[in-house]
């Protein structure tokens, strides 16, 4: 399940986000108020320990098969015109979610957009398997990277649900969301999406 941590926090915890302290409390106070989001999976074993799992946005669960978005991800890279890549998991009426690549390509190549993602879906299915039922992938000039070089996968998800983003200070480049929505409306996501703030 998700890992959260009881208030008060101990002494040399993040106290705020730069600049941006309503930020800091409705993105990690305000899903489980009293509680710190850590915004991890994981358990707690039979000695009392917490195990962190992944992240919570990084798996998905297609037709009752939990998959990871890493994986996915290093199978889409594995492709030689792509050099990034984030992968998220969208709504589908009957499968319940399925994975969509956002992908960076490579300036060299030649193909076009609609020729890689047949190809991904190739890939994904020998890698991973027909399981993850691998079909929408789009390509984007750049994604989202914290300064600490994470994919913020979150607001790439509620923006293919048409929720209000709002993009964390970490972000390093917040122009890149625009170009990300027009992606996703060319597969049928993010139809009324307002724009990321």
């Amino acid at each position: 399940g998700r890992i959260v941590i009881k208030s008060p926090l101990p002494p040399g915890n993040m106290t705020t986000l730069y600049e941006s302290p309503d930020r800091f409390v409705k993105t990690y106070f305000s899903e489980y108020p009293g509680f710190y989001d850590t915004m991890d999976a994981g358990f707690k074993d039979e000695h009392g320990y917490v195990c962190v799992m992944s992240r919570d946005d990084d798996v998905i669960n297609v037709a009752g098969h939990r998959l990871s978005t890493s994986a996915i991800e290093e199978a889409v890279l594995e492709h030689n015109d792509v050099i990034d890549c984030a992968v998220i998991g969208v709504p589908d009426d009957l499968k319940g979610e399925v994975p969509l690549a956002l992908f960076v390509g490579n300036a060299q190549s030649t193909r076009s957009e609609e020729q890689i993602v047949l190809e991904l879906r190739e890939v994904v299915r020998q890698i991973i398997g027909p399981v993850a039922a691998f079909r929408l992938a789009a390509q984007v000039p750049a994604l989202p990277r914290t300064r600490s070089g994470k994919t913020p996968r979150k607001t790439l998800s509620d923006l293919a649900r048409s929720k209000q983003v709002v993009i964390p200070g970490t972000v390093e480049d917040p122009s890149v969301y625009p170009a990300i929505k027009e992606a996703l409306q060319r597969l049928g996501y993010a139809t009324n999406a307002p724009d990321p703030e």
